[in-house]
């Protein structure tokens, strides 16, 4: 007897490129095989040994029974300190909900604002998860493409235009996912000016704002945009910052409507994130920065030796990203290049060439909805992303 079938809307939405790399990397590990994985964005760093101390501290005391969905208020209280700090903007704690993970929180606000029917304007090159979270809600993702001699960034007059009567909301990310593009002060304003003209919710997501290079200087619409306080979402968390992708510890600072409905969402599905989690970040946002500091220096010489490797190779090049921590770089003048015989005809057969004859893995473009690019996470170590590069370099001379 056959199974009940599964629902429909498993058709519209595809499987995570960046985790199918990693996997197909994972087999050529298993079978001996030597893998520089450039696919997940994940520091390697490990978590910073005060917010370990924490979490293990709770779960001596006995934080290890549910807490409120939206999380405790100390965790509530020091989100928003932090935010008063960095954003000049104090939330209050009904503003507030903690999530598994950032991608929760987006997941929370894609059930709560969309409907079939509606748009969701989604830069690119854009992170996976955008438009496919939008598709399951039966939305329709507006994919509003950006361009490398512009940064990989929204202007105003294209945002404009994408506006249309059917439009719900704009996700947007800076630093982004994957491209490491940040948004000016000067550029968020021209943007602001646009979306106050548009009733729409403004999802921005600055997951890695604190991971920025070279003096640039991360500001937020929350800090630059009064006018849209009333609809403007700002998606942040502690895995990237803090090394603490593994805690799962994610969170929205949302008009209090909308956070109580994400609330009430949660409630149904995770309730609360975990309990000695939420203790460790308090201890993340509350403690000394140094281990911080030392990470984003050391990201960003990885940052230039990455870039500087990938511009030394006949056939790529790579804009340097502002933040975050991924180099994009640009291989189309290796489509259409033989690999024994086998003519690359996409980005995604360039990134499977350099995992089978370079054995690096890197996630091609065209996840991210930008065909003829790769991304590189360079969140691994120096000595890793040297024998990366001597590798690629040395597998695109063979092509012909």
């Amino acid at each position: 007897m056959n199974s009940p079938p599964f629902a429909s809307r498993l058709s519209a939405i595809k499987p995570s490129a960046t985790l199918a790399i990693s996997e197909r990397a994972a087999v050529l590990r298993a079978q001996g095989v030597d893998v520089v994985s450039f696919a997940v964005g994940e520091p390697d760093f490990p978590t910073p040994p005060h917010i370990r101390e924490a979490g293990k501290r709770a779960i001596d005391e006995g934080a290890t029974r549910y807490t409120r969905v939206r999380g405790v208020t100390p965790l509530l209280e020091a989100i928003a300190n932090d935010c008063e700090a960095r954003r000049g903007v104090r939330p209050s704690l009904d503003e507030i909900v903690v999530s598994v993970g950032a991608k929760h929180t987006l997941f929370n606000l894609a059930l709560a604002l969309f409907e079939p029917g509606d748009e969701v304007i989604v830069p690119s090159p854009y992170w996976v998860s955008y438009p496919d979270q939008a598709v399951l809600m039966g939305a329709v993702p507006r994919i509003l493409e950006t361009t490398e001699d512009e940064g990989f960034l929204v202007t105003p007059a294209a945002l404009e235009a994408a506006i249309g009567p059917r439009t719900k909301a704009l996700v947007l990310c800076s630093p982004s996912n994957p491209t490491g593009s940040a948004y000016s002060e000067a550029a968020l304003r021209a943007l602001a000016e646009v979306l106050e003209r548009h009733p729409i919710w403004v999802i921005v997501d600055e997951m890695y704002g604190q991971l920025v290079y070279d003096g640039f200087r991360q500001t937020s619409l929350l800090s630059l945009a009064p006018k849209l306080r009333e609809r403007l979402v700002i998606v942040d968390g502690a895995s990237k910052t803090y090394a603490m992708t593994g805690w799962r510890i994610g969170w929205m600072i949302a008009p209090p409507a909308l956070a109580e409905a994400c609330e009430m969402i949660q409630g149904q599905s995770t309730t609360n994130p975990a309990t000695p989690s939420q203790h460790a970040a308090i201890a993340a946002l509350g403690g000394e920065r140094a281990a911080l500091d030392a990470m984003v220096a050391e990201f960003g010489v990885r940052r230039r030796l990455m870039v500087d490797g990938l511009r030394g190779i006949e056939g790529i090049s790579c804009r340097m990203p502002e933040g975050a921590f991924y180099a994009f770089a640009n291989v189309k003048a290796l489509v259409g290049k033989r690999a024994q015989g086998t003519v690359l005809s996409d980005d995604v057969d360039v990134a499977s060439f350099l995992l089978e004859h370079a054995q690096c893995a890197v996630v091609p473009g065209s996840a991210f909805g930008a065909k003829g690019y790769i991304r590189l996470s360079y969140a691994t170590s120096q000595a890793q992303i040297r024998k990366g590069i001597e590798r690629i370099a040395a597998a695109v001379s063979t092509l012909r």
